[in-house]
């Protein structure tokens, strides 16, 4: 009898070669971060002038902005391949994993930080395209190869990190606003609780990659722990400024008091008892913080 079975048909290897191409760039350029930063700047936008903003200035700040920040973190993990092929927590991302390649990276990041930049340029204005700028070479060039030397990298790395703040600001034409600053100040200090108890959570990975942080300089935990709760005591202060600037009203600082607490219980029980537990329990509290003072402080601001 003919075999009339309906052969196994293979897919094209092809077009699954482009699919987890297509893959390796969107997780090349880390959506979350770039969506958290880009939260930032809206609401800072929309804080800093209210019903004035115009539309299409923040949809170009947007689109440039999106632009450079996922070139800047492309190529910092082109730098970074060969030591995050050593930590377990990034072994599998594109590049240590194989499914990018060195040049594939490059050119990417390239392609994005140049475009991003002239969009800026040519549909924004010159103080969202400097900040922008500054932002980018200041976490390529400086933050990323800090790591290999000082833990000093976690201050100047938080600068970058809350200039997305003042990229907002700018957008809306008034760049040193004091809300603006003030909001910079709640993002970079937040960093601090945020950065220690993922060092401590890592710290062997991070030794093994030779990187300098808190908890590899200090076994202890002391340091990172000092900084952490440091961070969230000065996070506090710097919360409730938009309330003395009459940007938002006391509603906004109390739910930023409450959000400020929320996270220097957890810092506080985490220098006087150094383990997973309680740095798990400081990051779990960290990750709410942003979303919620954000919120709170878009929804009750003064119009």
């Amino acid at each position: 009898m003919a075999n009339t079975s309906t052969p196994n048909v293979d897919v094209p290897a092809r077009p699954r070669a482009r699919w987890v191409t297509v893959q390796g760039y969107w997780q090349l350029i880390r959506p979350r971060i770039i969506a958290l930063v880009l939260f930032t700047l809206v609401i800072t936008a929309l804080v800093s002038s209210g019903p004035n903003v115009s539309p299409a200035a923040l949809v170009h700040a947007v689109v440039g902005s999106a632009l450079v920040i996922a070139g800047a973190i492309a190529l910092n993990a082109r730098l970074e391949r060969s030591r995050d092929a050593k930590m377990l927590r990034t072994a599998t991302r594109p590049l240590p994993a194989g499914r990018l390649t060195n040049g594939q990276a490059t050119w990417f990041a390239t392609a994005a930080s140049v475009l991003g930049m002239v969009y800026l340029l040519m549909l924004t204005n010159v103080w969202v395209a400097l900040l922008a700028a500054a932002s980018w070479l200041m976490y390529v060039w400086i933050y990323t190869p800090l790591k290999l030397f000082t833990v000093w990298q976690t201050p100047i790395g938080a600068v970058t990190g809350a200039m997305p703040v003042l990229l907002g600001s700018a957008a809306a034409g008034d760049p040193l606003n004091a809300t603006a600053l003030a909001l910079f100040g709640v993002v970079y200090f937040w960093q601090f609780p945020h950065a220690m108890a993922v060092a401590w959570l890592y710290r062997d990975e991070f030794a093994a990659a030779d990187l300098r942080v808190a908890t590899v300089v200090d076994p202890s935990g002391r340091t990172a722990a000092t900084i952490a709760m440091l961070g969230t005591l000065l996070l506090l202060p710097v919360s409730l400024l938009p309330v003395f600037v009459g940007t938002a009203g006391w509603a906004y600082g109390a739910i930023a008091l409450a959000a400020g607490l929320g996270c220097l219980l957890p810092a506080i029980h985490f220098f006087l008892r150094r383990n997973d537990h309680t740095a798990r329990r400081l990051l779990g509290f960290s990750l709410g913080y942003i979303p919620v003072v954000f919120v709170a402080i878009l929804l009750t601001a003064a119009r």
